[in-house]
């Protein structure tokens, strides 16, 4: 049985806090971006969409910590995220300039892919507002001591963004510590944000130093090997297949590495095509050793983006629950299938729909 050592519900305003960028998604649904004439808008974000899945999927109290400016296309992504149920009221806004010159709102092109054409992002965030947010505008002690919140979500493609955000990043889960708040980070390793900031080496110089503060480490093979150097044997060039035995023997490496680990989860995806996949998850803590979820083989994908996000905001709400290891990843897996089943970066699925799923339950019609 793994605890943790929660802060009480009755203590906190929030059950968990993100601090991330939130992107509007420019989704041409099932056509090209270089062809389209219309494109359906979402908002998205790799750390946003873990305290929104919590939230609408989960029913937990959540905000977020980000920046956006104040204009029609920040209010936008606003709406968004009061439509997600989140806390608002920890967004910096930074004044319009008439030209986004001085700062921006960040936009995210993402095509879903089909059968052999793989998913395609593009994304348009140099000098947005997030990215420059500093560790001194947000009053950390105010949110983990005053207001009080169980855990704090992070991860990074925040921390990528910039060596501010990385600096802010850092402040805040050396505060969330401090305050006794359960601190989780997705690697989610993304090499078109550091190959201007010196590539695998700076993305290993920052994540490692964050690593130092982190209760629940997240990601996959890729992640762990690029972010924090481990290395897994009997994978294959492209890291689209993974022995199991090798990739628990990196995760036992990476818990000895980081003492202050007490759970490390990892999707497990192996691609055949952008249409269907196997899908899987393990974690390991030092009471349970590594526990496997379902594998899903040949899951069926109408939008794979997101799908990570959903895993991690399944497998933390089993453990802000207080649910044995086995059952949180199960609710990771489950939650990260169905998430991948729906357009958009965000869940669309209910805390029943997921705890049918892990438990078993069909796509049978419910009548």
């Amino acid at each position: 049985m793994t605890k943790l050592n929660l802060r009480a519900s009755k203590d906190c305003r929030y059950d968990i806090v993100s601090l991330g960028e939130v992107m509007l998604r420019l989704d041409p649904g099932d056509k090209r971006i270089r062809t389209t004439r219309s494109f359906n808008v979402w908002e998205g974000g790799g750390e946003y969409n873990v305290a929104r899945g919590l939230r609408r999927a989960f029913d937990q109290r959540g905000a977020i910590v980000t920046s956006l400016v104040d204009n029609e296309v920040g209010r936008l992504v606003e709406d968004f995220i009061l439509t997600g149920g989140l806390d608002t009221q920890h967004i910096k806004w930074m004044p319009f300039d008439g030209l986004g010159e001085a700062a921006r709102n960040g936009l995210n092109f993402t095509e879903r892919g089909f059968g052999v054409r793989g998913a395609v992002g593009v994304s348009d965030r140099a000098h947005t507002a997030a990215s420059q947010l500093q560790p001194e505008d947000v009053d950390w002690d105010y949110i983990f001591g005053e207001l009080g919140s169980r855990w704090l979500h992070t991860g990074g493609i925040f921390a990528g963004l910039s060596e501010t955000s990385a600096k802010t990043t850092l402040a805040a889960v050396q505060a969330a510590r401090r305050h006794g708040t359960i601190v989780s980070y997705d690697l989610n390793y993304r090499p078109s944000l550091w190959n201007h900031r010196g590539g695998q080496e700076e993305a290993q110089r920052v994540n490692k130093e964050i690593a130092q503060y982190v209760d629940v480490m997240i990601g996959n093979e890729e992640d762990f090997i690029a972010c924090l150097g481990m290395e897994v044997a009997g994978a294959d060039e492209n890291l689209s297949t993974v022995e199991a035995s090798s990739y628990e023997a990196m995760v036992q490496k990476a818990a000895q590495t980081y003492p202050n680990f007490q759970i490390i989860g990892n999707t497990l995806r192996t691609v055949h095509s952008a249409s269907r996949n196997d899908w899987g998850a393990l974690a390991w803590s030092a009471d349970t050793g590594v526990v496997h979820a379902t594998m899903r083989e040949n899951l069926e994908i109408l939008d794979r983006v997101g799908g990570g996000d959903s895993f991690a905001s399944g497998l933390i709400y089993g453990l802000l629950a207080g649910q044995p290891l086995r059952t949180a990843v199960e609710y990771g897996a489950a939650h990260g299938a169905l998430a991948q089943t729906t357009p958009g970066d965000t869940t669309m699925v209910t805390k029943a729909d997921v705890e049918k799923l892990a438990s078993g339950g069909s796509a049978r019609v419910d009548r």
